[in-house]
């Protein structure tokens, strides 16, 4: 394996991965901001288009369709053809998505280029993670992965921010040619500081099979917990900036500045919920019991505060819906720490993969769901309860549902490509 920013290079300053990692982090921002562009300036296309709140959500859902499906398999993609390649092609192939949606003129032309933006976005966890695992060496992955974390959660903050004011004074196709433009000026800065790259082609990295983690409990236990986590994180990714205008009456500058601050204070939660789930256990706290007890807490808050925002009034709903977003952004914390302690290194990534899988059905069904209530009611009274329902299962089954034990995986089972 390739050891340029690996092992080779272990007491090196972390100066030596720095680029790496600021590319990395800025591929997933750029992810995040070019995927919930369509939620920031859902009203003023809806209104433009003539689009029902049902087609809004298919809109939503359909981003979903392609990277869910694609989950299952992108794996094999990446090692075979190398991470370099694969997150190139991703990035190029989304930010032509998203320059394209700009000249969308009806509602099939979007839930194309939608499909086509799932597509190519599908690649960049598999493809960060490989990177990371090949040439960050062991003592810094935990800063690395920070760094992921930190750009997934704080893309849609620049996007509400950013895109949500541009919008508002130059309109929403200029705005998705503009964001597409710059995205792809990512790629010549990637190709300058790629990490030089080996391909596996005998031994398949991940010897645990599909069906041998099938066979585990846990394993569906994180998957349903992902889906818990997913639902209420997409709810608020895809149509929070249309529950600002529609239920609470915002105008597109004061929406932008409300979802933005919500978006960046879910980042910071995440961000500090983790460190301080380390610390506790750090100074000799039960590790089971502190990781659960965030990830269970996180889905019980955000419930809570989902509800008492679906029944606050216009000049109290603000600090719940605040509140939700601190909920929703320690509830994240567990969401891969969990199959990391259970797969272990030997399956992780195989685990992680199919378990996101499963956890993006959210994505399918949630977005369009909500869309539906909000038709038949006229308001979002039932999709905030739904929404809450669903976390406060997560939170069940984080507790009951999850041992977070290693698995003691058979050396039997290891095999070869091509065998």
């Amino acid at each position: 394996m390739s050891s340029s920013f690996g092992a080779a290079r272990g007491d090196a300053s972390r100066q030596s991965f720095a680029p790496l990692l600021i590319l990395l982090g800025l591929a997933i921002v750029i992810n995040y901001v070019d995927r919930g562009n369509l939620s920031i300036a859902a009203p003023v296309i809806k209104s433009e288009l003539q689009l029902s709140a049902t087609q809004l959500g298919l809109l939503f859902s359909a981003f979903f369709y392609t990277y869910t499906a694609l989950q299952f398999v992108i794996g094999g993609v990446v090692d075979r053809l190398g991470a370099n390649r694969v997150l190139s092609a991703g990035l190029l192939l989304w930010s032509l998505a998203t320059i394209a949606m700009g000249f969308a003129g009806s509602f099939i032309a979007l839930l194309a280029w939608r499909l086509l933006l799932g597509v190519g976005e599908s690649v960049a966890f598999p493809c960060t993670s490989k990177v990371i695992a090949q040439h960050i060496p062991a003592a810094n992955r935990g800063l690395a992965n920070g760094v992921v974390t930190a750009g997934l959660k704080f893309g849609p903050a620049v996007g509400a921010f950013g895109a949500g004011m541009l919008i508002a004074k130059y309109g929403w196709r200029p705005v998705f040619w503009g964001m597409g433009i710059v995205s792809l000026l990512w790629l010549p800065a990637w190709w300058k500081w790629r990490p030089r790259e080996e391909l596996s082609r005998g031994l398949v990295s991940l010897a645990i099979g599909h069906l041998q983690i099938f066979r585990e409990r846990d394993f569906w236990g994180c998957a349903a917990g992902h889906f818990s986590f997913n639902y209420v994180s997409y709810f608020f990714l895809t149509w929070l900036p249309f529950y600002l205008s529609h239920e609470r009456h915002l105008s597109q500058q004061a929406l932008a500045r409300a979802a933005g601050a919500y978006y960046l204070l879910d980042s910071a939660s995440a961000l500090l919920t983790g460190w301080l789930c380390d610390r506790w256990i750090q100074r000799g706290a039960k590790a089971v019991f502190v990781r659960k007890a965030a990830s269970a807490g996180g889905h019980v808050l955000a419930a809570v505060a989902m509800i008492a925002c679906a029944f606050a009034g216009t000049d109290s709903y603000y600090p719940w819906l605040l509140l939700a977003a601190v909920g929703s952004g320690a509830a994240a914390c567990g969401v891969f720490l969990f199959a990391q302690t259970i797969a272990g290194p030997r399956a992780v990534g195989q685990w992680s993969a199919l378990q996101n899988g499963f956890g993006n059905f959210a994505g399918l069904t949630g977005p369009v769901l909500t869309g539906f209530l909000v038709d038949r009611s006229g308001h979002f009274f039932s999709a905030f309860a739904l929404a809450a329902g669903i976390s406060l299962a997560g939170a069940l089954i984080w507790i009951f549902g999850v041992r977070l034990a290693p698995i003691p995986w058979p050396e039997a089972h290891a095999h070869q490509v091509g065998k």
